[in-house]
């Protein structure tokens, strides 16, 4: 079975894990603890029994935020395929004991995204990562890039995605959902004057409850709640550190 493009883990760069885990932790019912990893100090987050997400502290110049992992079938041969496509490497194909082998990259449009080709290659460890059924899990992924018609050929080309459809959001902006073997999995777009990046929504089981604890953990509501086709509502937050990510769910 191939996973190719499965989007299978999500993992924050901080500056204060401490504050992040206790944050996130509030706001997403997820539990943290210490992976146990050498030389590094990085932490799992887990519901129910499902690993998520990894936080991680770091150092000196290093970028924070949300990064997305899609999952891979060779992550050597994706690489290959990737810089042969415009990409560039920022970490290239290294391994984690117990767990698989990844790569971060850069796209031609400049957007961050890393791969990982998990061990278990029947059943990725982090699969149940991305859940849309369960709240705390990653449940969308929106790529903001200058040109969405040229990302959606890089990642097609790379990952099998395709468009499910164009969603018009005003005279000047197109959404565009992207799809795994007829999944919705994400959207793109473009948006003035914004950097590109991939952003990570989670599940919430009430989005207006997810405000009171935003505000009173002491991160920020940027935009929202917003209702958008098939009913559900979106929040735009930003943490206690002023890094980014949304949520998703019913009000």
């Amino acid at each position: 079975m191939s996973f190719q493009g499965f989007p299978c883990w999500y993992e924050l760069a901080t500056s204060d894990l401490t504050q992040s885990t206790a944050f996130y932790g509030s706001i997403l019912g997820w539990d943290l603890a210490d992976s146990g990893t050498p030389g590094m100090d990085y932490h799992l987050a887990s519901l129910g029994g499902h690993a998520i997400a990894g936080m991680w502290t770091a150092g000196p110049g290093q970028p924070t935020g949300w990064s997305v992992y899609f999952a891979v079938d060779d992550a050597d041969a994706t690489v290959a395929a990737a810089t042969a496509k415009g990409a560039t490497v920022i970490v290239p194909p290294a391994d984690i004991p117990g767990t698989g082998r990844f790569a971060v990259l850069i796209d031609p449009q400049g957007a961050t995204f890393s791969i990982l080709q998990p061990l278990a290659v029947e059943t990725p460890p982090e699969v149940s990562a991305f859940d849309q059924s369960r709240p705390g899990h990653g449940n969308w992924h929106e790529l903001i890039t200058p040109d969405p018609t040229a990302a959606l050929t890089f990642y097609g080309d790379l990952f099998g995605w395709t468009q499910s459809r164009a969603v018009p959001m005003g005279p000047d902006m197109t959404y565009h959902i992207i799809a795994r073997q007829g999944q919705d999995i994400g959207g793109t777009c473009a948006l003035p004057d914004t950097p590109p990046h991939w952003k990570p929504y989670f599940g919430s089981a009430s989005v207006n409850t997810s405000v009171t604890r935003i505000k009173t953990a002491g991160g920020t509501i940027i935009h929202g709640p917003d209702q958008v086709p098939g009913g559900a509502y979106t929040l735009q937050v930003a943490d206690p550190q002023g890094l980014r990510f949304a949520l998703t769910g019913p009000a």
